[in-house]
């Protein structure tokens, strides 16, 4: 507000009154209350995402990542910003969603608070035209580096997630295969790939993005079987290879570097070139003969016992385990184990899961070899 004089006649004389602000005052005013509140809107995300990075993470490098961009933000915070604040006045305030009200994993709730940081910069790129073109700019880089910050921070919760997982379901055509899979969720499962060779790729796609919904609500992993291309389309964590598919190198560049590649080995020499190649897991199998690899001698518990002392990144055996010779596999040295049909067929995978998880967990070996913890 400003003073401007006017006459009074009953004191023929000058006093001083208070004008209104003039429109384009007005206006500047609400652009400030704007980039106030998108400053500190920007900010507190950071510091919500900063905070996992440093305590969930433990990555000092991504935690100051975080901290140098809040740096960064607070520069542009001018006091005319803050004196233009009306948080009483502000309609915004008892505005709220259901889905702001509860997140249900460490995953959800980090991608709230990544896109609501872009959002934020967003307007603050486009607001900051009209009061501070350096402002506008450095948003703009700033979301930039936003992106590139949430591809690494997702990233290595996935590293994170896979090396915590112990139980593996690799899903096989089913009527109730919704039910089963969240049956073994409940059960504490967190690493699910869907795989289908029968089906028609429009019910794969629908299939599988309920599946990631699924897994994603339940705090899990979800991995696509062989196909690359369908892994991009419902936004998958990673794809599983066999030995006839994609070269991993060609796996890794159409996903990025930051979503999990795993590779079907049944011996030491694939073993080894799937390390090399930078598979992120593989498989050791089949332990014994199971239908799901018709044909294919198992690999049996020797490569268990190779793998045990050879391999350097998380790996699970699979082929043919089930409640009665898991604990055969685990005498083997195995600290994490896949499965099909021992829940798919299950009659209640909840228990399975939770008999699965109790076995591995309570005869767990220390594992030898790079830590990836």
């Amino acid at each position: 507000m400003k003073e401007a004089g006017c006459y009074d006649e009953s004191t023929n004389g000058v006093v001083a009154m208070v004008e209104p602000y003039s429109q384009t005052e007005q206006t500047q005013q609400v652009v400030y209350r704007i980039l106030d509140a998108n400053l500190d809107r920007a900010r507190e995300g950071l510091r919500i995402i900063e905070e996992w990075c440093r305590f969930g993470l433990n990555n000092a490098n991504l935690a100051a990542e975080c901290k140098k961009e809040r740096q960064e933000l607070a520069r542009w915070h001018t006091a005319q910003m803050r004196a233009a604040r009306n948080t009483p006045g502000d309609p915004g305030t008892d505005l709220t969603h259901p889905q702001e009200e509860q997140r249900t994993s460490i995953k959800s709730l980090l991608q709230a608070n990544f896109c609501r940081v872009q959002e934020a910069l967003r307007v603050l790129e486009e607001y900051s035209k009209l009061d501070n073109l350096n402002m506008g700019k450095s948003c703009k880089q700033m979301r930039y580096r936003i992106y590139t910050l949430e591809s690494q921070l997702m990233g290595q919760q996935r590293q994170q997630m896979l090396s915590r997982s112990r139980l593996y379901l690799v899903t096989s055509p089913n009527d109730r295969l919704l039910e089963i899979v969240e049956a073994a969720l409940k059960g504490g499962l967190t690493l699910v790939q869907y795989r289908d060779k029968i089906a028609d790729d429009t019910v794969r796609l629908e299939q599988a993005q309920k599946l990631r919904q699924l897994c994603h609500a339940y705090g899990a992993l979800f991995i696509i079987n062989d196909r690359v291309d369908l892994a991009l389309a419902v936004n998958a964590d990673g794809v599983h290879l066999g030995q006839q598919d994609l070269p991993i190198a060609i796996a890794r560049q159409l996903l990025g570097p930051h979503h999990l590649i795993g590779r079907s080995t049944t011996n030491s020499e694939e073993m080894q070139a799937a390390i090399t190649e930078g598979a992120d897991y593989i498989g050791v199998g089949p332990v014994y003969a199971t239908p799901t690899k018709e044909g294919k001698a198992p690999a049996g518990l020797d490569y268990v016992s190779y793998a045990v002392k050879n391999c350097s990144i998380p790996w699970f055996a699979i082929g043919g385990i089930d409640p009665n010779n898991i604990n055969e596999v685990i005498n083997t040295g195995a600290n994490r184990v896949a499965v099909v049909r021992s829940l798919m067929q299950a009659e209640q995978p909840t228990l399975v899961t939770q008999f699965f998880l109790s076995q591995l967990i309570s005869r767990m070996k220390p594992e030898t070899g790079t830590s990836y913890v």
